[in-house]
């Protein structure tokens, strides 16, 4: 067990203390060979004392040095061998196919923060320089960059054990911005987690990063003790509405509040517009069920409303839709834990008047089976929370609206999404553009025929929006935009050159592209 001052991994493959916490096989239910300490309380403190440490030289590293241990991190997540991508579908049963696609998602994320630490922008330097002759009074000089806020709390999703978890988005974004981090490692993954930990550990060392910069803790219980930790200064979750507004809850009741960074809530509307309909609604039928079901559903932006005007054309969609989802098979959830979850969530639809159950075989046994209902529309306008819930699994329900107008009222109705989408032709873009402005205040990402489920890492992406999709819809957990979570902004008043960061110094030697006197400019001054 490292001591503080070094990256602290409560219980990483450790058999000492009381009790215990394996890694089950995903599919087969049995214990694979790992066995994970319960991190005591003790051990959590002691996790975050070293990320505090660690953070008092860590955010005086340079972008460079930054950027070439995100890409050390990238290199050490490439290099793991085959036995590492068996043992994460054991985990999760989530096929090898995908796992080496997210695999070079994460490492690739890594690898995109260092091009942004390289850049510079994310510092966001600013100069006002003196106006001592200013009337009727001068100006001070002002200088302004943006700095790391300090250790940060991470938890990752059981959906994406790798891009969203212990070297996720939220790990990648934090150290980019020079936060040292403490992993709640996924409970869904535990021996995953821990083979990612060992990658970062290697990175440090191969980097000399300071030790403590990277620490991860073990077992359940453990996430009240991490938030309400006096040393960490913000969180980043991805998860359910109810662990989200746990975490929220917990951080606003500090005696100093911490900002929560949850991903959360989302049921990714899509609007099916008349005209698409009548040219290609077959191919829209199955491409729509193919985007329901797949990865078994389990994303978080999985398509899980569908909204379209009363017509021959939506009707036809949605008896092709019905024939397409009674054909799909069931697959393998994550965990038991993510069935127990989606079965409860089909039995609130089905007990619940004014739904209709379209498509899909009886949900029984250790598979999740993919299933179509249909709402009465009056309930979304009636504000039935229901219809709001994600459900997380192969699953969608579609909605018919009298008209324009009341699609209109029905968007408006709903909650905070992640996406939402149009699928239109141009002649729908004309007559149903006042949809766009409703959308806009709605959710964080807008999709023109194109379907939710999957998500591009780059510097325009937005994945977030109004709540529940996200507790704070200013960030995205997605995108190089990432980084300004884990910022905030300082101001220099009248320094001398020999104080300043390099980022504010008169000759610019970063090179930036910098506000100055109200231009942008990369010159000295």
């Amino acid at each position: 067990m490292n001591n503080i001052g070094q990256n602290f991994i409560a219980g990483s493959r450790s058999a000492q203390g009381n009790k215990l916490l394996q890694s089950f096989n995903a599919t087969t239910g049995e214990a694979l060979a790992y066995e994970f300490h319960q991190a005591t309380e003790q051990e959590v403190n002691q996790a975050c004392e070293a990320a505090s440490q660690a953070f008092k030289s860590y955010r005086h590293t340079s972008p460079e040095q930054r950027a070439l241990f995100l890409e050390a991190i990238a290199d050490e997540l490439d290099a793991l061998g085959e036995d590492f991508l068996n043992i994460i579908s054991q985990e999760t049963a989530l096929p090898l196919a995908r796992l080496q696609g997210e695999r070079g998602r994460t490492s690739g994320q890594m690898r995109l923060f260092a091009k942004v630490l390289r850049r510079g922008d994310f510092l966001g330097a600013r100069i006002d320089t003196a106006l001592p002759d200013r009337k009727p009074m001068p100006r001070v000089d002002l200088r302004q960059i943006k700095i790391g806020v300090g250790p940060i709390a991470v938890f990752g999703a059981s959906n994406f054990p790798l891009a969203f978890s212990t070297a996720g988005g939220d790990t990648a974004s934090a150290l980019a911005a020079g936060c040292p981090v403490v992993v709640k490692a996924h409970s869904g993954h535990m021996a995953t987690a821990d083979q990612v930990a060992q990658a970062i550990e290697r990175a440090v060392e191969k980097t000399n990063m300071p030790k403590g910069v990277f620490n991860m803790v073990y077992g359940n219980g453990v996430g009240e003790t991490l938030v309400k930790h006096p040393l960490i200064q913000a969180v980043g979750f991805t998860g359910s509405l109810k662990g989200g507004r746990a975490l929220c809850d917990m951080a606003a009741a500090r005696p100093q509040p911490i900002p929560v960074f949850a991903e959360m809530s989302s049921i990714n509307p899509m609007l099916m517009l008349p005209a698409a309909l009548k040219s290609r609604g077959s191919q829209i039928a199955q491409d729509l069920a193919d985007s329901v079901v797949m990865g078994c559903g389990q994303f978080c932006t999985n398509p899980g409303l569908i909204l379209g005007i009363k017509s021959p054309e939506y009707t036809q969609l949605i008896v092709q839709l019905t024939e397409i989802m009674n054909a799909k098979t069931a697959q393998t959830m994550l965990n038991a834990g993510t069935l127990k979850s989606y079965v409860s969530g089909l039995e609130h639809l089905t007990k619940h008047q004014g739904i209709e159950h379209l498509a899909g075989q009886a949900q029984q046994g250790d598979q999740a089976q993919p299933q179509l209902f249909k709402a009465d529309v009056e309930l979304l306008l009636a504000g039935d929370q229901l219809l709001q819930e994600e459900i997380f699994g192969p699953t969608t329900i579609v909605i018919e609206v009298e008209d324009h107008a009341q699609l209109i009222q029905a968007l408006g109705s709903m909650n905070g999404q992640l996406t939402a989408s149009l699928i239109a032709d141009e002649e729908d873009l004309g007559v149903f553009a006042d949809m766009v402005p409703v959308l806009e205040e709605k959710a964080g990402r807008l999709l023109l025929n194109g379907y939710p489920t999957g998500v591009e890492v780059s510097d325009a992406m937005v994945h977030g929006g109004p709540y529940p999709a996200t507790s704070d819809a200013r960030g995205t957990s997605v995108g190089t935009l990432a980084i300004d979570r884990y910022l905030r902004p300082v101001c220099y008043q009248n320094y001398p050159q020999s104080l300043l960061p390099e980022a504010l110094r008169d000759e610019n030697p970063l090179k930036l592209l910098r506000l100055v006197n109200g231009e942008m400019t990369r010159d000295s001054i």
